[in-house]
């Protein structure tokens, strides 16, 4: 059974986009979302990229569990061969670190270019992640509000815009989405809770509870704690019941409940958690 609902008809189109994209840069970051950094990363990335240099960025670390950040980080780049930075919309510090690594990837490009004759250009480099894994706010961060758009490059679609973000450094200035492909109903599940797929897909009172079900395996005890649940059974009711949350007939609203569970989680008001746990 489906827990979640998708209807694929637009993943066709949705990856011809993204292919076209990606063919006309030279280097492409990966975001991910460090709570969840396997369930939002996308399953057949070397196949779309093919040979293109990559970067990862685990981003809203911030939000994530910083010893989990720490091993996935290095379990991520073991895995992928790639680069992997830890970041997050709110901190500027790695900037630097991050538009340094575009440099040396699209370096390899650059020196086939002028083998060819042709004049040393500024690298070309796009961002592309899953729905709302803070894409924009990496493209933001970025740009760092210096939107100094170049137009149109000769030989590129013309709908494509560009910034320069230094005289080596040009950033696509619209994300690339990867498609969701839902096959994995626990990946699809945590992909909710950090709200990549919208509502109308899901029934939040089931998504809420699968979200206390992982949060018991991973972080025994601290739902509880949180919600101040003493010897009751951690679930929607009683967690509505002990929050007052109720409705006519003094009944829990499991609903109410269950939203407000996931944008406590979403917020970070729980606390720093990763939800996919290495093992």
């Amino acid at each position: 059974m489906d827990y979640i609902q998708w209807y694929p008809g637009h993943i066709a189109k949705a990856e011809k986009k993204l292919k076209e994209q990606i063919g006309i840069v030279d280097v492409v970051i990966e975001v991910i979302d460090a709570r969840i950094p396997v369930s939002s990363s996308y399953p057949d990335i070397e196949k779309l990229l093919k040979d293109k240099p990559r970067l990862i960025l685990m981003n809203k670390s911030d939000l994530a569990d910083i010893e989990q950040t720490k091993i996935w980080q290095k379990a991520i780049k073991e895995q992928s061969r790639c680069a992997v930075i830890t970041t997050s919309s709110s901190d500027n510090r790695d900037l630097s670190k991050i538009l340094n690594k575009i440099t040396e990837l699209g370096q390899a490009k650059i020196i086939a270019l002028v083998k060819k004759g042709l004049l040393p250009r500024a690298v070309r480099v796009m961002v592309v992640g899953m729905p709302n894994v803070g894409k924009s706010s990496i493209i933001n961060k970025l740009i760092k509000k210096t939107k100094a758009k170049t137009g149109a490059k000769a030989g590129v679609t013309r709908e494509q815009q560009w910034v320069r973000i230094n005289p080596k450094v040009d950033l696509l200035d619209t994300p690339g989405i990867i498609p969701l492909k839902l096959e994995n109903q626990e990946n699809a599940c945590k992909l909710a809770f950090v709200d990549s797929i919208g509502e109308n897909a899901y029934d939040v009172e089931f998504i809420a509870q699968k979200f206390i079900e992982i949060m018991n395996n991973n972080y025994p005890n601290l739902l509880k704690e949180y919600y101040k649940i003493d010897d009751e059974d951690i679930n929607l009711e009683n967690i509505a019941l002990k929050r007052n949350w109720i409705v006519s007939g003094a009944k829990a609203d499991t609903k109410r409940c269950a939203q407000n569970i996931l944008n406590d989680f979403r917020s970070g008001r729980m606390g720093k958690l990763t939800l996919d746990k290495y093992e």
